[in-house]
């Protein structure tokens, strides 16, 4: 029998002024968006300042991360997420480019998808291919957040026992693993 609510981390992140406002005044008008779209806010992240990733890409970032219950489906919220990105002026035109907005679906529960063995195809995938490559379905947890330190800092906030279904690491777990100079660029905002 399911469960009639479950939990999901999404996080959040702009480096792009919107209609004069920045960033932060973004993500906060963001969050209000999600809870908007019906979703139950369970906690919110401090905002944090962190580097362009890649690296030179453009203004830094504002990130942040929040848990919210929800009894839609993964992919069901994963369209939402992007109802509200396009709300906010988000135009999906270049991997890893600038945003006005940009909402991940982090994870979602303890489910992997869409199953083992993709996941872990997508976990794996080289720097360059990443740069290339996008997946046409929803993968979760999202496979590359235990190497960003922009990810897991704000989720440690939010989620800090969070046990990748995986991995088998708490978020905690996942941060300590970081290269420290690479935390120590997630600055409070």
């Amino acid at each position: 029998m399911r469960k009639s609510s479950s939990e999901a981390v999404i996080a959040l992140g702009a480096n792009l002024s919107l209609s004069a406002s920045r960033p932060r005044v973004t993500l906060e008008r963001a969050i209000d968006a999600i809870s908007r779209q019906g979703f139950v806010i369970r906690a919110i992240s401090r905002f944090f300042e962190t580097p362009c990733f890649p690296a030179g890409a453009g203004p830094d970032y504002v990130n942040a991360a929040v848990v919210v219950e929800t009894d839609k489906t993964p992919l069901e919220l994963l369209n939402m997420l992007h109802d509200v990105e396009h709300e906010f002026g988000r135009e999906r035109v270049q991997r890893w480019g600038m945003r006005t907005l940009d909402l991940d679906l982090i994870c979602y529960d303890d489910l992997v998808l869409p199953d083992a063995a993709e996941y872990e195809r997508w976990r794996v995938l080289p720097l360059d291919a990443q740069k290339q490559q996008a997946p046409q379905e929803l993968i979760l947890p999202h496979p590359r957040l235990q190497d960003r330190a922009f990810v897991l800092v704000p989720m440690a906030d939010v989620a800090p026992d969070w046990r990748h279904p995986v991995l088998g690491r708490t978020v905690t777990e996942m941060l300590a693993e970081l290269d420290a100079d690479e935390i120590k660029a997630v600055t409070p905002v």
